[in-house]
């Protein structure tokens, strides 16, 4: 990636209706409403669904965000696509620019971005291009 841009962001959470995926399997639904501060300055809306598993510590979440505000002084949106998994405690997690989803000044955007929790604070890592030809 090209640039990148680091910061905070706040975040809450909406718990929504449960999904029943038959046999009595449930997958939980929340909302999450963000906003970012720093080299990315945006709200965003993220739609997530969630599995756990009879193992403690074992489970799994997709979600797609969309994210709009400015990206280096560049205004426009974007979704990334998040999958994360936790394996009797071990994450992993992948945040990903979907492709040609920028609008704007923020098309062409392609990009990862990581999140880190330290001490019930949230913070973003935006590895990112621009690419303006397209």
């Amino acid at each position: 990636m090209d640039q990148q841009v680091k910061g905070e962001f706040d975040v809450s959470r909406t718990a929504e209706p449960d999904c029943d995926m038959g046999d009595g399997a449930v997958v939980g639904r929340n909302r999450f409403d963000k906003r970012f501060h720093g080299g990315l300055d945006a709200s965003s809306v993220v739609q997530m669904l969630s599995v756990g598993t009879g193992v403690s510590g074992s489970a799994a979440y997709v979600a797609l965000e969309r994210v709009s505000g400015t990206l280096q002084g560049r205004a426009g949106s974007f979704f990334l696509q998040h999958s994360g998994t936790m394996a009797r405690g071990a994450p992993t997690l992948s945040l990903t620019v979907v492709p040609d989803s920028g609008t704007d000044e923020l098309t062409g955007l392609s990009g990862r971005m990581s999140i880190d929790i330290v001490e019930g604070k949230h913070f973003y890592t935006f590895d990112y291009t621009l690419d303006n030809a397209s």
